[in-house]
């Protein structure tokens, strides 16, 4: 990490938690030396990062917190993670979606910060089980009305999840149904060994189903998911087309992810082929 006075709260947010997550713990004093701002203002970040629940507090530093595999975030608490690395993946992944396609959006802050980049993409259709998701298309037309060309949104039912996702037999059958042409998909980890995961045993049926009903697979997943790992798998590295990420990803996990998955874009670095 470089010292910069001018860092904004979220990019130091953003480098606090990836210091800790690599070395295991850092100290305040670490921190304030690294970042070139005070004790008061790394502990103020320290303080909002444990709310958020991505870090734990202790004497003199932070540590990073050890999650159950059962634990799952709410949209709020996610929301507020990795958002630049997250609007970077989004910007790259709308540049994915051809105008008059059938596209799914799965639940997700990712996922959601997609959706605002595809609101001027002509003649979609959008299937979604985000209730997040439904409502930015819907806010757009809202407010500018019904203009020519803009989405079709299929919103499933079923029953909602922390994450604003709606999960269930009902959502399961309303998939079953459909089909489309590309599908972007956020996670809760990424693994080799567990492939796609998530805490949440409803969402893992219901995400097994989407995949299902796919074309083509694309994850969208900050650096941050991999190797976490959740309580249910539902769809193996193999299944998946394209993984859209960031910069933060680091050099051994590409060359491995690389391996197992067709297509892997890294948000903002150049592509060889920039066919999908």
């Amino acid at each position: 990490m470089s010292e910069n006075q001018n860092l904004l709260a979220e990019q130091r947010r953003a480098l606090i938690v990836d210091e800790v997550r690599r070395r295991g713990g850092v100290r305040v004093n670490e921190l304030t030396r690294k970042l070139g701002v005070s004790d008061m203002t790394v502990r103020r970040d320290l303080d909002a990062l444990a709310r958020q629940g991505v870090l734990e507090k202790v004497h003199g530093g932070a540590v990073p917190v050890v999650e159950a595999s059962t634990h799952e975030p709410g949209f709020e608490a996610k929301s507020g993670l990795e958002l630049t690395a997250k609007e970077d993946i989004a910007r790259a992944a709308a540049r994915l979606v051809t105008p008059g396609t059938a596209i799914a959006l799965s639940g997700g802050t990712t996922t959601y910060a997609l959706a605002q980049h595809l609101l001027e993409v002509p003649d979609l259709t959008v299937v979604t089980n985000s209730v997040r998701v439904a409502d930015v298309f819907h806010s757009a037309q809202r407010t500018s009305g019904q203009r020519q060309g803009a989405a079709t949104v299929v919103l499933t039912g079923g029953v909602r999840t922390p994450s604003d996702s709606l999960v269930g037999p009902v959502a399961d059958q309303a998939i079953t149904a459909l089909h489309f042409d590309l599908l972007f998909l956020g996670v809760h980890g990424i693994s080799v060994e567990a492939g796609l995961s998530t805490p949440n045993l409803a969402e893992a049926e219901t995400n097994r189903r989407l995949v299902q009903s796919a074309r083509r697979v694309v994850v969208v997943a900050d650096h941050t998911k991999w190797g976490t790992v959740g309580l249910s798998s539902f769809a193996a590295l193999e299944q998946v087309d394209t993984l859209v990420t960031d910069a933060g990803l680091p050099t051994e996990a590409r060359a491995e992810i690389s391996e197992h998955l067709r297509r892997l874009v890294v948000a903002g670095e150049p592509e060889e082929d920039e066919d999908i």
